[in-house]
């Protein structure tokens, strides 16, 4: 009995290590091993059959030797959408080292969304040279994508689309995608109704096609809300729809109301994705290229807000220094100084992580705000009575001198409460100004609560002390 239960532990073992998302260690070692021999046959049969996820990872986690050494190995074997999965450090890097044709040959085997993000960002010279290798219908597409502005739903949708007039049948429309089927986008999830004018009419979800009888008018099955995307829309404010809608695509719009493309899920999912990573990032002063970016060109790209928080730093110990004969007639204050203003950082940084979210996810606006704020002070100042009474007791404990418990815990409850409104302030305040509320607001927020906190502590123990 005991032998089955452990041979059914290891056999679920082995079934949740083949059920591992993305690549082992060990293969992605193999892969760089050969690539240092030159056995292109042998990294040609291993990954000629990677998903376009794991090839992308594969390529991120080699060194640039090796990455440019795969992709001209694979250049004939690698899934095109494999470049759709890669940072765009990496990805720039990759096609400076690649003709223009070798890149027309990846980007004609893209859909137009993906065939746009891969070329962006290219200079306009080498653009028009890779251009000049595409397909008539696909360089229309991404001509007319470049024009909308970065971040935009026109320069996320996809052209690729199922659209009928609006006085077709059911049975009409099942024989025309039949009919059609070939030149069908390749996953798809609702068909869209137009006008005479190509202007949108609403959409019709697969499922009710496929139920429906032959004869009925296939604009009968269209839904009461019509949701669209202008093209000018922000990604972002485009992903906020579809979380609220829950949406599988949306069409696009232009100011004419036409239909000129669909916003798709799995698309969204990457924007949502791409839009948390930024705020997370964007709250400590770093971008999502710093792990692959130089070392000189990711020192810069630092250096600025280090040079803001060095003012900052400054300027607390500035406030300092206006104490400095009290610390040297007490010199436990030195001791005790840094939790007061610690314990205020992180609190307030726990307020700045909401703000920033909910500021992102539309919870909170200037309807809504002043609660929010109100909100953050109360909690404050809950928890910084419960930690003064920690605290208090414990620096009575450690040192005997109930006056200096009971200074430390004011400062504490006085820093909290600075650090819970500065913590929903500052993002609010950085959203009106048209500035990213999560650029770096932890700087400005660690200033609030280094200077109140050695402010009021300080300053309690020159008056009280003294």
């Amino acid at each position: 009995m005991e032998e089955d239960e452990q041979l059914k532990s290891q056999e679920a073992g082995t079934e949740a290590e083949e059920q591992q998302v993305g690549l082992r260690d060990e293969f992605i070692q193999e892969i760089a091993g050969l690539l240092a021999a030159d056995d292109a046959d042998r990294v040609q049969e291993l990954c000629r059959e990677l998903p376009a996820a794991d090839a992308g990872e594969l390529i991120v986690k080699l060194d640039s030797d090796r990455r440019h050494k795969l992709v001209e190995m694979l250049e004939n074997e690698l899934n095109p959408e494999t470049f759709s999965y890669l940072d765009r450090e990496i990805l720039n890097d990759l096609l400076e080292h690649m003709s223009a044709r070798h890149i027309a040959s990846i980007v004609n085997r893209l859909d137009s969304d993906d065939a746009i993000h891969l070329i962006a960002h290219l200079d306009e010279e080498r653009r028009g040279d890779i251009m000049r290798h595409l397909n008539r219908n696909l360089r229309a597409a991404v001509e007319e994508g470049l024009t909308y502005p970065e971040g935009s739903a026109g320069r996320l949708m996809q052209r690729e689309f199922v659209a009928i007039p609006q006085f077709w049948t059911v049975g009409k429309t099942v024989d025309y995608l039949r009919a059609v089927a070939s030149t069908m986008p390749e996953k798809f999830y609702n068909i869209f109704i137009v006008d005479p004018m190509h202007r949108f009419v609403g959409a019709v979800a697969l499922s009710n096609v496929l139920c429906a009888q032959r004869s009925v008018k296939i604009d009968t099955l269209v839904g009461e809300e019509h949701i669209t995307v202008p093209v000018t829309m922000d990604q972002g404010q485009a992903a906020l729809l579809f979380s609220r809608k829950d949406l599988l695509s949306a069409p696009v719009i232009d100011e004419d109301e036409r239909l000129i493309g669909v916003l798709t899920v799995d698309d969204i999912v990457d924007v949502i994705h791409a839009e948390a990573e930024k705020d997370f990032l964007n709250i400590s002063g770093v971008s999502d290229s710093d792990i692959h970016s130089s070392v000189i060109a990711t020192a810069n790209s630092r250096f600025f807000w280090l040079a803001i928080n060095l003012l900052t730093a400054i300027a607390a110990s500035i406030v300092i220094s206006f104490f400095e004969d009290t610390i040297a007639k007490i010199a436990v204050l030195a001791v005790l100084m840094p939790i007061v203003a610690s314990m205020g950082g992180n609190a307030g940084t726990q307020t700045l992580a909401v703000a920033v979210r909910a500021l992102a996810t539309k919870d909170l606006s200037s309807a809504n705000s002043l609660r929010v704020i109100q909100k953050e002070v109360i909690v404050a100042l809950i928890d910084g009575i419960l930690f003064a009474l920690i605290m208090g007791t414990v620096v009575f404990l450690w040192f005997h001198n109930p006056q200096l418990g009971m200074i430390i815990g004011a400062a504490m409850v006085m820093n909290l409460i600075a650090a819970g409104f500065s913590g929903a302030l500052i993002p609010i305040i950085m959203e009106r100004m048209g500035h990213d509320p999560a650029q770096s607001a932890v700087v400005f927020l660690t200033t609030v609560t280094d200077i109140v906190g050695f402010f009021s502590f300080l300053g309690l123990a020159s008056w009280l002390m003294v």
